[in-house]
């Protein structure tokens, strides 16, 4: 019994602190775009700028790696 005493203010405490993460990451936006995060893990940053540059021309040369 008497370990509940000291059980039950540490959950409400991490649960206090798990609810302000949680809105400090909606506040500063981190929820927004939540598809760029998985496109970044697929392609290179240099394919993705390159990508983006070269969409109206398609012939351009691959670039080679540095």
């Amino acid at each position: 019994m008497a370990s509940l005493y000291i059980l039950i203010p540490i959950a409400i405490v991490l649960v206090c602190i798990a609810v302000g993460v949680f809105l400090w990451a909606v506040k500063s936006e981190q929820f927004e775009d939540l598809e760029r995060q998985g496109f970044d893990i697929l392609f290179d940053e240099g394919e993705t700028k390159a990508k983006s540059t070269s969409d109206s021309n398609s012939e351009s040369a691959p670039k080679k790696p540095e």
